[in-house]
């Protein structure tokens, strides 16, 4: 009996699986300091700041602030201020006012983001099979509620519901995320589901701790690609190949 002809549900992460950023995200903040008059911040120190901030803020606000109540703007206002105090630029509140607009603006639009030329393709494919298509990230409401739809993944016509850590207050790489994913497919068994993602930790041990099928998809060409292989993954490049595997009946995962 083969994978396809057993499942049911297949969920897929959304970073690295079905999109990806444009550029770093240095540029998006350095045109946000020079639409407001202000010399372009140092890219590199933007961007290790950012990776401090956001590091304590998730760690003192999971799932951006979910269980504090903590309105989603707030939650990005403190991590982008702390990104640029980090790198040495404290700005006056007025001006920061109005860096801070503009960035949380970028990034609640599909401009900084491009969708993989097979994610559309793949996912009405998986539709087309019978299959339940289901989104699990660690991301906020503005993915399911306008970047995913602005970027063409509708709900609806790609995918059919939606797991995301900031309306959830669970993210991976707790199993609770995928459990949540089960029940809103309607309860579909674990081994009828399977999920593809990017991320090792995040995405293939949690599936498979809650008895799903898994596979990692290596768009980039990771070095550690070699280890999940060696730990037992089944790892494939891209979409294209997922589909062309689960067709013709060779993925074990």
């Amino acid at each position: 009996m083969s994978l396809l002809s057993r499942l049911r549900c297949i969920t897929v992460d959304v970073t690295g699986t079905l999109m990806a950023y444009k550029g770093e995200l240095g540029d998006y903040y350095c045109m946000a300091a020079k639409s407001v008059g202000l010399p372009c911040p140092d890219y590199k120190r933007v961007h290790e700041g950012f990776k401090l901030a956001y590091k304590e803020m998730a760690t003192k606000y999971p799932c951006f602030g979910y269980a504090a109540k903590m309105p989603n703007i707030v939650w990005w206002k403190t991590c982008v201020r702390d990104s640029f105090v980090r790198a040495g630029y404290d700005y006056d509140e007025e001006t920061f006012e109005k860096i801070f607009k503009r960035i949380y603006a970028s990034f609640g639009s599909s401009a900084p983001y491009t969708i993989f030329p097979d994610s559309k393709p793949f996912l009405r494919w998986a539709h087309g099979q019978g299959l339940k298509v289901g989104i699990i990230s660690n991301a906020e409401y503005r993915y399911q509620d306008v970047i995913l739809p602005a970027l063409g993944l509708s709900q609806g016509t790609e995918w059919d519901f939606g797991v995301f850590s900031g309306l959830e207050g669970v993210e991976k790489p707790n199993p609770r995320i995928y459990e949540i994913a089960l029940e809103k497919a309607g309860n579909i068994a674990p081994d009828e589901t399977l999920h593809i993602g990017d991320s090792f930790r995040k995405d293939y041990l949690p599936a498979k701790e809650v008895g799903m099928h898994a596979i990692l998809l290596d768009r980039f060409k990771t070095p550690d690609a070699q280890e999940w292989k060696k730990s037992g993954a089944l790892v494939l490049p891209d979409l294209v190949a997922v589909q062309d595997g689960l067709t013709s009946d060779k993925l074990n995962c």
